[in-house]
């Protein structure tokens, strides 16, 4: 970490892109931590505003979820099937490999704090 991000309040954390089924599998279905999965599009006005807030979510829980963002318009054609997106933005939340939970739609900040100290509270 360099002197500036120490004195501006550290690093940032960005969503990691997932484009291939070897790489979901890996990231998602073995992570050892809970993930948020965004599907997003770059045409996607809503997708947009939720990029920035995926970011600080990503640095604000990186030990406690990880973030991983799709991009519809790159990924590997199975990954899409194998998800059955109808819209974008469209979030999926795993835990232990499995999917608990998907909403569709912008969701603001104050969301994903309840959302993660509900489904994911923090270790003692």
């Amino acid at each position: 970490m360099g002197l500036l991000s120490k004195l501006f309040g550290g690093e940032t954390i960005h969503p990691t892109p997932v484009r291939t089924v070897g790489e979901f599998r890996d990231l998602v279905l073995e992570s050892e931590l809970p993930v948020i999965v965004d599907m997003w599009s770059p045409t996607c006005g809503p997708c947009k505003r939720l990029g920035p807030v995926l970011t600080k979510v990503a640095t604000k829980y990186k030990d406690r979820v990880r973030v991983i963002e799709i991009d519809t318009s790159t990924a590997q054609r199975e990954v899409l099937m194998g998800l059955n997106i109808k819209a974008v933005p469209t979030l999926i939340l795993y835990e232990a490999g499995e999917e608990f939970h998907r909403t569709t739609g912008y969701r603001p900040p104050g969301w994903f704090d309840e959302m993660i100290a509900t489904e994911f509270p923090a270790q003692a």
